[in-house]
């Protein structure tokens, strides 16, 4: 166990105390009102924590604050460590991004796509191009999740009873060929559409390492950089350190949902959504990827490697936005984003909803949780409730007042 500490005075780095301060009551506001049980924020620059705070409660019934330590359900952020695990096999030379998905999963050797139609009646065709590695670490491959309902192929997702992305009481390889039965949304390649993919390249990881995903990543991630609370499951001696979920009410209120089961090790390993982690555990991926793939003397990847991974992968440079499966893409927060692998990189800051510098790049998870780091800044930034929300959009304002306490 290790807490996230503060490590430097905000001034001494470049960042204003008040408009900290503002943050911190912004967000305070939240809890106050009901909307949130509590929350964790730090900014740090130059990899120096200089702005750290948990307020509220990580538990309303049993009255358990938020604490330094406390352990987060960080759903879809597991994605950028899913992506930096395939990374290091890249490198490695046993996996290449232009690898077919089939020649380590067979089960995608005859994808078919969308064509027209939908249930029974659906028409579809053979791929005209492999489903490639690529596709799946910048979501382009036509791949989908269930919840979407707004095409026939995500309602095919549902009949298969993926409306959490997992078949009930299934592994991650019995689930990835139930993935890989179903239609392809698009032909490789030629949209953006967030998506299972995650899961499916955890799936790739497993099969060239030879690992559970869990031990992969512990080894080859966890342990290097000291994440000593990251992983699948949270042990029974330490269950009480994990935030309670809470879901958004029609009122704006929150109330108790049930959450990832945690306590043992889960049957179904989520390359997409899985992890738990606590503050620090993040600030050290973080740190790894704002230094270029190095953190403490340890090296994961190359600073080329890092440089691709936080690259606008899109073609032409477009936007999420424009190159987004439509319905369910076409929404303003897309405006300005591109994507690498595995993250969001900001591509014309200028069309961006909230402030972010040239480069800027991260990701979110489904219970409020968000991480960034901005290179022209130096700086990283990172934000933790618990609440699957359904109007509570924090992720602007946060951008907001982190941008105004930037001085320099």
């Amino acid at each position: 166990m290790a807490r996230l500490r503060q490590e430097v005075d905000p001034g001494e780095v470049g960042l204003d105390v008040k408009a900290l301060d503002r943050l911190d009551q912004h967000f305070a506001h939240y809890v106050d009102e009901g909307r949130m049980p509590g929350f964790l924020v730090s900014v740090a620059r130059g990899g120096r924590v200089a702005h750290l705070t948990a307020h509220g409660q990580r538990d309303l019934a049993a009255q358990l604050p938020v604490e330094t330590d406390t352990l987060w359900r960080i759903y879809s952020m597991t994605k950028p460590v899913t992506a930096v695990a395939a990374l290091t096999l890249v490198e490695e030379g046993r996996l290449s991004l232009d690898d077919p998905v089939a020649r380590h999963l067979p089960a995608f050797a005859d994808a078919r796509v969308y064509v027209s139609g939908s249930g029974a009646d659906m028409v579809t065709r053979p791929a005209e191009s492999p489903l490639l590695i690529r596709h799946l670490m910048t979501h382009t491959g036509g791949l989908t999740f269930a919840f979407y309902h707004s095409h026939p192929v995500d309602a095919r997702y549902r009949e298969a009873r993926l409306d959490s992305s997992v078949v009930p009481g299934s592994t991650l390889a019995e689930t990835v060929d139930v993935y890989a039965s179903l239609p392809l949304q698009f032909e490789p390649g030629t949209e953006w559409n967030y998506s299972v993919s995650s899961n499916v390249l955890g799936r790739v990881i497993e099969v060239v390492s030879g690992q559970p995903l869990d031990a992969f990543f512990a080894e080859r991630i966890f342990e290097p950089l000291g994440m000593s609370d990251a992983g699948f499951c949270v042990p029974d001696d330490q269950a009480d350190r994990l935030g309670e979920l809470y879901g958004e009410k029609d009122d704006g209120g929150i109330e108790p949902i049930a959450g990832l089961p945690l306590s043992g090790r889960p049957r179904f390993l989520s390359g997409s959504g899985g992890m738990v982690a606590s503050a620090h555990d993040m600030h050290r991926f973080m740190e790894l990827l704002r230094r270029r793939g190095e953190l403490d003397g340890v090296r994961l990847l190359a600073p080329s490697t890092v440089d691709l991974m936080t690259s606008n992968h899109l073609p032409g440079g477009v936007d999420l936005r424009a190159f987004g499966s439509k319905p369910a893409h076409d929404e303003p927060n897309n405006d300005g984003l591109g994507f690498g692998l595995g993250v969001s990189v900001a591509i014309d800051p200028a069309r961006t909803l909230a402030p972010m510098s040239q480069g800027t790049f991260g990701w979110s998870g489904a219970a409020s949780t968000t991480f960034w780091v901005d290179p022209r800044h130096d700086l990283t930034v990172q934000f933790y409730t618990q609440v699957r929300p359904k109007t509570l959009k924090l992720n602007p304002d946060l951008r907001r007042l982190v941008h105004q306490a930037i001085t320099d």
